[in-house]
């Protein structure tokens, strides 16, 4: 009866825990607050499509798959640091595929079909994580649009 009582009680607060998730995404609760009009101000029209309207690009279209050496990846809308390059690699998909964000970085919605990724800091959509990644460092392929971001080279 105990191990019920804890399976139901575990159970309950994952639940929680993925609704206050999506609750701070739904009520736009991130550090950086912009109207519709400031971010379309501030972004291309293809970047609002993608970070403020959860469109997607093409595939095969971002310069950003080209991308080498190191550096790190920022959110096109507020700079934060998303992705080192260290951790992208060619997944064959026709996006920028990463292993792994930077910790703290992107906060991850589940939509009842795929798990939506998101920059912690302004709520811009950035793509979504997948299970099909290299088994040899996470499974995880972070599939992420290349206008949603940009690339800050480092000097070796």
């Amino acid at each position: 009866m105990k191990k019920c009582a804890l399976l139901i009680l575990t159970v309950l607060l994952a639940s929680c825990n993925g609704n206050a998730q999506k609750e701070k995404a739904s009520e736009n609760n991130f550090e950086i607050q912009k109207t519709e009009a400031e971010w379309r101000a501030e972004l291309s029209e293809e970047e609002f499509y993608i970070l403020r309207q959860k469109g997607t690009e093409r595939a095969f279209s971002s310069e950003l798959q080209k991308v080498k050496g190191p550096g790190v990846f920022v959110c096109a809308a507020c700079g934060n640091e998303l992705y080192l390059a260290q951790h992208k690699f060619n997944s064959g998909t026709g996006w920028p595929s990463f292993d792994r964000p930077i910790e703290n970085a992107v906060v991850l919605l589940e939509d009842g079909f795929r798990t939506e990724v998101v920059c912690t800091d302004c709520g811009g959509h950035l793509g979504h994580v997948f299970n099909d990644g290299p088994k040899e460092t996470t499974g995880k392929r972070y599939c992420m649009n290349g206008d949603a971001m940009n690339f800050v080279p480092k000097n070796k």
